[in-house]
């Protein structure tokens, strides 16, 4: 027979279990809250995030000038011209290639139609001019009747690309005084912060920097790698424009999901319209077989052993940011799960019993930007 229950360590037990509870429900909440004001300064925060991501990819080169002698300023400047004509000459390396056959591509196009009407004339469709005639006027009238909706979302849609724009803009600006002026910024936090914040903060914050850069690198390597394969995939099966179609996929890698998507869709589009049905069933097989074993793979390989995440973490945190926030939600997922591993590892640190947790690393060079 089983011992009775005591009811002093029960109600101990049930006192506990009620304070944790309560602590944690106030840790969720302040989690809201914290939440709900990020969203509301979003139009602020979202072209900082963006600006730190490009300062993590042109930092390298900045550094290398500045060591060299050049000036912050200088460097900074000669930096931001230097990506902003690298981004020219990859919209270039798309769209000139892409305009000069632009003429061939309408009549693959206008062809690709054509065929597609005339196989579902044939069996086992059958389907007959007039049917698709009537459907054609159908649809017409549809457009029609939805005009308004059309108009709507016509307006959302330059509203979205005029914020894009502005965005971008910010952030270009924000990459430039981060290249000049970060390696300023932990010393003043320093100066800013009482007590044992000046040393937690700057800490975490110069690991958090040197995490987003091995984020931007990784994605970068997951990056290149698509673009190789599945341009060496298009050249094999003969598709045109090769390049611009790599290009295109290695800076679609940087927007998880639909980017993927995107590139896939030009990709099997022009091999439909140029090679035909079979070729662009060939490219999407390729597309898709590359696309499985990078999110499945590659990516969680490379940005677990660089961010210090394992690969199911990096796939339940892509899952999860996708689900809450959409395409912005899978960009930030990974970076913001790895920061989060940042913070937990020092407070570990810092909580752990004399001698058994390892020494407090000196913060790294930088917060925004090291030095």
């Amino acid at each position: 027979m089983s011992a009775p229950l005591s009811s002093v360590r029960t109600r101990a037990a049930l006192r506990t279990s009620a304070r944790v509870s309560g602590e944690m429900l106030l840790v969720l909440v302040m989690a809201a809250v914290a939440l709900w004001v990020l969203g509301r300064m979003w139009s602020v925060v979202w072209p900082l995030i963006v600006g730190l991501l490009l300062t993590t990819l042109t930092w390298p080169v900045t550094r290398f000038l500045r060591r060299r002698g050049w000036s912050p300023a200088l460097a900074a400047s000669a930096v931001t011209v230097l990506f902003l004509l690298v981004a020219a000459g990859v919209a270039a390396l798309i769209a000139v290639p892409v305009a000069s056959q632009s003429g061939e591509l309408a009549d693959g196009v206008g062809e690709g139609i054509q065929r597609l009407r005339e196989w579902a004339s044939g069996p086992p469709l059958n389907v007959g001019d007039d049917q698709i005639t009537g459907a054609f006027d159908a649809a017409t009238s549809r457009v029609q009747d939805s005009v308004g909706s059309l108009v709507t979302t016509l307006v959302t849609g330059v509203s979205t690309v005029v914020n894009g724009v502005v965005t971008a803009v910010l952030a270009v600006f924000l990459m430039f005084f981060f290249l000049k002026d970060g390696p300023r910024f932990l010393p003043w936090l320093e100066r800013q912060l009482p007590g044992r914040l000046a040393t937690d903060i700057p800490t975490v914050a110069a690991r958090s920097w040197d995490t987003l850069g091995e984020f931007v690198r990784s994605q970068a390597y997951v990056g290149l790698l698509d673009a190789v394969l599945i341009g060496l995939g298009l050249w094999i099966v003969g598709v045109p424009l090769v390049l611009p179609l790599a290009v295109l996929t290695f800076v679609a890698a940087f927007v998880p999901i639909v980017g993927a998507l995107f590139a896939g869709f030009v990709a099997v589009l022009i091999a439909l319209v140029s090679n035909g049905l079979t070729d662009a069933l060939i490219v999407l097989a390729i597309i898709i077989v590359v696309q499985q074993l990078e999110g499945n793979v590659f990516q969680p390989m490379i940005q677990s052993r660089g961010l210090g995440l394992h690969a199911a973490v990096v796939l339940l945190a892509v899952t999860l940011g996708g689900s809450l926030a959409g395409v912005v939600g899978s960009l930030l997922a990974v970076p913001v799960a790895a920061l989060i591993a940042v913070v937990w590892n020092y407070l570990r640190e810092q909580l752990a019993a004399p001698g058994q947790g390892p020494d407090a690393t000196e913060p790294s060079e930088g917060a925004v930007v090291p030095s």
